[in-house]
C-alpha cells in the first residue's frame, strides 16, 4: 500500500509539469513527514551523507572535459579522420558520422554533447552533398547515443553510485557492447545508403589517412589517458575524470588553439550549471532510494518475484519493458537513480551479474534518448536540423529497431558485457 501511495504521489507531481528532481524531493518529504515518524534531522543528514561518495566527483570533471572538447575543434578533426577511413563506401559521409560519434563518445561521456559536436558539423555537409536531411538526422541522433555506452560514461558513474558497483568494471564492460552497437548502426546506415544509392566520396590515399590521423591524434590520445590509466591502475575513475578535464583544456587551448582564453569562462559556467543540475537530481534520488529501502519496497518486490517463480529470462524481459516505458517520461539520469535501487536487489537475488545489469540499464537509456516524448537526443537534433519532433521520430526508426534488437542480444548474451572485465579484473 505504501509503495502505491509513493508512486502515485510521484506520478501526480510529475504530470503537473514539475521537474523530476523536485517531484522526487517533495514525494519523499511529504511521505516521511505525514506517514512516518522519521525525524527531520535524519532527512537532512541523509541529504549530505548520500552524496559523500568519491565517485560522484567524476561527473563534473567528465562534463567539463566534454565541454572543452566540444568547443575545441576535436570533433571536426575526428570527422575528417573518420571520413578518410570509410568515406568511399556507400553513404560514406553518414558512415563517417557513426564512426566519429563512437570516437567522440570515447572522450566525452555524454550523448547530447556527441550529437551537438558531430551533428552541427556533419549534418550541413551531408545535406550539401545530397543526402536527405531526415537520413542524416537519423544517423546522428542514434549514433550520438553511443556517448553513454562507450566509456567513459556519466550514466555509468550514476549507476555505480546507486548500486556500489565498480565504475572501473562498468567502463571496461561497456567497450565491447559499445563497439558492437556502433558496428550495427553503421551496418544499418550502409544497407540503407546502398539501397538508395546515396553519394560516395573519393577513396583517400594512405598518406591522406595518416595526415588525418596526425591531426586528430591529440583528441584520440584522451581515450588512452582515461581508459589506459583506469585499466593499468594508475588512476581511479574519478582521478581519470580530473585528468581528462586537464588534458582536454590543454589540447583545446594550447595545442589546437580553437578555444580562446576569453571563452573559458563560458565553458566553466556551462559545465558548472549542468553539474549542479545533475547533482541536485542525485541528491533527491538518494532521498528517494532511502525512502524505498526504509519502507522495504525492493525487498518486498524481490520476495514477490521469487514467490512467483520468475527466472532471469522473464525478469530481464520485464525490466527492459519497464525501462523502455520509463524512457517515455524521464531522462536517463533520473531513470537510473530511481529504478536502479529498486531493481538491483531483485536482479542480484536472481543471480544477474551487477555489471551486466548495469550495461542492460545503459542500453535501455540509449534507446530512451532517441524516442519521444522526452528523448533528449531528439530535442538536441531538432535544434540543429530545425526539424519537428514527429518528423525526427520517423527518421530514426530504422536505427531505433536496430537498437532494440541489440538490446535483446546484450540482455541474453551476458558474455558480451562480462568477458573483458573478467579478463582484466578476474572473477
Amino acid at each position: 500500500m505504501n509503495a502505491f501511495i509513493i508512486f502515485a504521489l510521484l506520478i501526480v507531481l510529475m504530470l503537473s509539469g514539475m521537474p523530476i528532481s523536485i517531484a522526487l524531493g517533495l514525494t519523499v518529504l511529504t511521505f516521511l513527514f505525514t506517514m512516518t515518524d522519521v525525524p527531520v534531522q535524519a532527512v537532512a543528514l541523509k541529504l549530505f551523507t548520500g552524496i559523500e561518495k568519491f565517485e560522484i566527483m567524476a561527473i563534473p570533471f567528465f562534463i567539463l572535459a566534454g565541454n572543452f572538447l566540444t568547443h575545441g575543434g576535436v570533433a571536426r578533426r575526428m570527422i575528417t579522420f573518420a571520413t578518410s577511413m570509410v568515406g568511399h563506401w556507400h553513404g560514406g559521409l553518414a558512415l563517417s558520422g557513426v564512426m566519429a560519434c563512437a570516437l567522440f563518445a570515447a572522450v566525452s561521456g555524454s550523448s547530447p554533447a556527441t550529437v551537438v559536436a558531430i551533428g552541427s558539423i556533419l549534418l550541413p555537409a551531408m545535406v550539401k552533398q545530397g543526402y536527405p536531411k531526415s537520413f542524416g538526422a537519423g544517423v546522428i541522433t542514434t549514433s550520438g547515443a553511443l556517448g553513454i555506452l562507450i566509456p567513459p560514461s556519466i550514466v555509468m558513474v550514476m549507476y555505480s553510485v546507486s548500486t556500489n558497483t565498480s565504475v572501473g568494471k562498468l567502463f571496461v564492460a561497456g567497450v565491447i557492447p559499445g563497439l558492437l552497437l556502433a558496428f550495427f548502426l553503421g551496418l544499418t546506415t550502409w544497407v540503407l545508403a546502398r539501397s538508395k544509392d546515396y553519394p560516395r566520396m573519393p577513396r583517400s590515399t594512405w598518406l591522406q589517412r595518416w595526415q588525418a590521423f596526425r591531426e586528430s591524434v591529440w583528441g584520440l590520445l584522451l581515450i588512452v589517458v582515461v581508459m589506459g590509466g583506469i585499466y593499468t591502475g594508475i588512476f581511479t575513475p574519478t582521478e581519470a575524470a580530473a585528468m581528462s578535464a586537464v588534458y582536454a583544456f590543454v589540447i583545446a587551448v594550447f595545442v589546437y588553439r580553437d578555444l580562446r582564453l576569453v571563452q573559458i569562462g563560458k565553458v566553466l559556467l556551462d559545465s558548472a550549471s549542468m553539474s549542479a543540475m545533475l547533482l541536485y537530481i542525485i541528491t533527491n534520488a538518494v532521498l528517494f532510494s532511502f525512502l524505498m529501502t526504509s519502507e522495504g519496497i525492493p525487498q518486498a518486490m524481490a520476495g514477490w518475484i521469487m514467490d512467483k517463480g520468475l527466472g532471469q529470462i522473464s525478469f530481464l524481459l520485464v525490466v527492459n519493458l519497464l525501462l523502455l516505458l520509463a524512457g517515455n517520461v524521464m531522462e536517463p539520469s533520473s531513470i537510473v537513480l530511481i529504478m536502479a535501487p529498486i531493481l538491483f536487489p531483485v536482479a542480484v537475488a536472481l543471480g544477474v551479474d551487477p555489471v551486466h545489469f548495469g550495461i542492460i540499464m545503459v542500453v535501455n537509456m540509449e534507446i530512451g534518448m532517441c524516442h519521444p516524448p522526452v528523448g533528449l537526443n531528439l530535442y538536441v537534433a531538432s535544434g540543429i536540423t530545425k526539424m519537428g519532433i514527429t518528423e525526427l521520430t520517423v527518421a530514426v526508426l530504422p536505427w531505433l529497431f536496430t537498437m532494440l534488437g541489440f538490446l535483446l542480444l546484450i540482455t541474453y548474451v551476458p558474455q558480451l558485457s562480462l568477458w573483458l572485465p573478467r579478463l582484466l579484473f578476474g572473477g
